[in-house]
């Protein structure tokens, strides 16, 4: 395994690739139509919270939501809590938007742009009550590692984002990922684990199984999810 505190760990490399895909006319219709209710654009400025969502409420921040079925089961069975999901790939935000339309849902915002950026540019410090990162793209090759998402200065950004006490939580169902996350957060000053003693959690409710989860399981293929707050 590459040592996750070497310098070059550190450089700043695109954790993903823009592979835009097929979109259906309904997620093209839903962006077209929808962007302007829940998206937001970000620029070089913090955002304000409180004025994005029209209320004071804790803000949890999803990164890489993909088709966004975790972030709309979050929002709906927390509705006193703020999402800000952050997604790259256009179908999938237009698959969110047309959901959250159809279903009510109105405690989401969508941020379509690099989450590095966002976080550094537009998250102000000490904001977030927590963050979550569910099956990141593990880039398995071993060349490929410097693509990981989780590398020690995003982690470091992660905690300079999280009010203290605040929750940093991955899930990956790549075990060598697991490791490489778990050996970064074990390295990383200013964490408690709240795993077990091997490190790992046990899936919270929130976290909802999804399909290609549970046909994996079947297929014995492991998930492991690490979850840690920030202290003081």
């Amino acid at each position: 395994m590459t040592d996750p505190t070497h310098p070059s760990a550190n450089r700043r490399i695109r954790s993903f690739v823009r592979r835009e895909g097929r979109m259906t006319d309904a997620q093209r219709e839903a962006l077209e139509v929808l962007s302007p209710r829940f998206c937001i654009d970000p620029s070089d400025a913090f955002l304000d919270f409180d004025g994005l969502f029209g209320r004071s409420a804790p803000v949890h921040v999803e990164i890489g939501f993909g088709m966004g079925q975790s972030l709309i089961h979050m929002a709906q069975h927390a509705p006193d809590n703020n999402y800000l999901g952050i997604e790259v790939y256009r179908p999938g935000v237009g698959h969110l938007l047309r959901h959250l339309d159809q279903q009510g849902v109105g405690n989401v915002r969508v941020a379509c742009a690099d989450a590095v950026e966002v976080l550094e540019r537009n998250v102000p410090t000490d904001s977030l009550a927590a963050l979550y990162l569910f099956f990141p793209d593990p880039w398995p090759k071993k060349r490929h590692h410097k693509r990981r998402i989780v590398q020690p200065a995003w982690v470091e950004l992660v905690r300079s984002r999280l009010q203290p006490g605040g929750r940093l939580h991955m899930a990956t169902d790549w075990e060598p990922y697991a490791e490489w996350m778990r050996e970064i957060m074990q390295s990383a000053k200013g964490w408690s684990n709240e795993g077990s003693m091997d490190g790992y959690a046990a899936r919270p409710d929130y976290r909802p199984e999804t399909k290609f989860e549970r046909r994996g399981l079947k297929l014995g293929h492991g998930v492991w999810d690490l979850i840690y707050l920030r202290q003081e």
